[in-house]
């Protein structure tokens, strides 16, 4: 677990500096001054502070949303855990405390800062360095976009009271992107639909990456922004650099691609929920250096010309399959969304092979297991063949040592020769959200079919 700092940063969580703020609170009212027959040898209020201590990061445990918790939190946590532990004046000198350190960096923050920083709410950096400003009727108005979906009206200004714990001046555009995300997070939890708020959050970055926008001209409603439509000529262009770059199909050319933009209905983008959207972005929507080219209705429109590709009527075709697959009446498989349209369209998965009792056998299905993990997956080895340990080998006139060296061997290459995650995919796990690349075998982890699982590669 991690907690949210006021400045917007993660730190590792760390229970002992709950303790002593607890401890400190025994010790000391509310202005700091030792409170009569106090005593820091004192065996009863060490017992108490422990206990309650317990109490916060059980509590704390039980509420962390994606392994974070917000400072503020822990704070309500802990007057929580002092009023039902009976002690009220603690709890009371603790409360007001927190109020007088609060006016403090408020009184801080205003000296800091010059008179014109005041008359507006934060500012935000962009990757060149300039900064623009943002009110917060500015910052309201974006979030109620996102809270409405159908005839769902989500809480705008729920929302801004989380965001605004994550917020601090000289936010970066994707800080300010990723805050709103962590922000909506918890409040899944309480209505499913803000799943669709989140992903809102989420398609304003990868449409900034898309159509090369600063994410503020997105989430601003600069530029020629528009939810429901996609910039003039973006998918032609789109298609034709992917050609260009190696990346797709340079027969995609061949196909009508005005008609075949005219097909597109941007708005379907927004049906997708935070999760989906995220799994899109980490692992199938084609990039150059990191950066996205392709948007949800262009995946969807490139896998359907690269299926219809060879049909006489390939427009007609192309465009009945983008409407199946834009709608989740049908969603094809993971190799298939890879790639289709692209240079390599093997769309093919789930292969089972039966491995021979020999070296050159062995080693022959390892490197076909490679080759089918480059462009595809879901593979199946029948070792049935292969001695068990301990049995005689003629050439030697050794013994076997079994099938589990050469699983190890198998296992280290289906990990290394993966196309599913990037390196930076996070996955939730004991200690917060970690990049993939960091997660160690027998790591507990945030699972699909259970609520923890253990990290086993492959």
């Amino acid at each position: 677990m991690h907690t949210i700092k006021r400045d917007g940063t993660l730190v590792p969580f760390d229970a002992t500096k709950i303790e002593k703020a607890i401890y400190t609170a025994f010790l000391k009212d509310a202005d700091g001054v030792m409170r009569p027959g106090a005593s820091e040898a004192s065996t009863s209020i060490r017992d108490k502070v422990t206990a309650i201590t317990a109490l916060v990061v059980a509590n704390l445990n039980r509420r962390s949303n994606d392994g974070t918790v917000h400072i503020e939190d822990i704070q309500d946590q802990v007057e929580l855990a002092l009023m039902r532990s009976g002690e009220h004046k603690v709890a009371r000198d603790y409360v007001l405390y927190r109020e007088k350190q609060a006016q403090q960096r408020l009184q801080q923050r205003q000296a800091d800062q010059p008179e014109s920083l005041q008359e507006r709410d934060f500012s935000i950096r962009r990757a060149n360095g300039d900064e623009i400003y943002l009110t917060r009727d500015m910052i309201l108005k974006n979030l109620g976009s996102a809270c409405q979906r159908w005839d769902w009206q989500g809480n705008a200004d729920l929302v801004m009271k989380s965001l605004v714990k994550l917020l601090f001046d000289g936010i970066s555009e994707d800080e300010f992107v990723q805050a709103k995300i962590m922000a909506t997070r918890p409040l899944i939890e309480t209505d499913p639909m803000y799943a669709y708020t989140a992903g809102f959050f989420l398609l304003e970055k990868i449409r900034a990456e898309a159509f090369c926008q600063n994410p503020s001209d997105v989430f601003i409603g600069g530029s020629d922004y528009d939810a429901n439509n996609y910039p003039a000529n973006y998918f032609q262009d789109y298609i034709r650099k992917g050609v260009a770059i190696e990346r797709l199909d340079k027969r995609l050319l061949d196909f009508d691609l005005d008609k075949m933009a005219e097909a597109i209905v941007p708005s379907r983008d927004l049906h997708f929920q935070y999760q989906g959207l995220q799994i899109l972005y980490d692992r199938y929507l084609i990039h150059e250096n990191g950066i996205r080219l392709e948007l949800p209705q262009a995946l969807w429109m490139r896998v359907a010309m690269g299926l219809a590709v060879n049909e006489i009527d390939r427009e007609k075709w192309a465009i009945a399959f983008y409407n199946v697959l834009s709608t989740f009446r049908f969603v094809s498989s993971t190799p298939t969304l890879f790639n289709a349209g692209t240079t390599h369209p093997q769309l093919s998965s789930c292969y089972l092979t039966t491995v021979p009792d020999d070296l050159d056998g062995i080693f022959e299905a390892v490197k076909e297991n490679a080759l089918l993990s480059k462009f595809s997956g879901g593979l199946g080895n029948d070792w049935t063949p292969v001695r068990a340990m301990g049995s005689w080998i003629k050439g030697t006139n050794g013994k076997s040592q079994g099938v589990v060296p050469f699983l190890k061997v198998v296992n280290d290459t289906a990990v290394a020769v993966n196309q599913c995650f990037a390196p930076d995919t996070l996955v939730h796990t004991q200690d917060g959200p970690q990049p993939i690349s960091r997660i160690q075998k027998g790591d507990l982890v945030l699972g699909v079919s259970a609520p923890i699982v253990r990290w086993m590669p492959a």
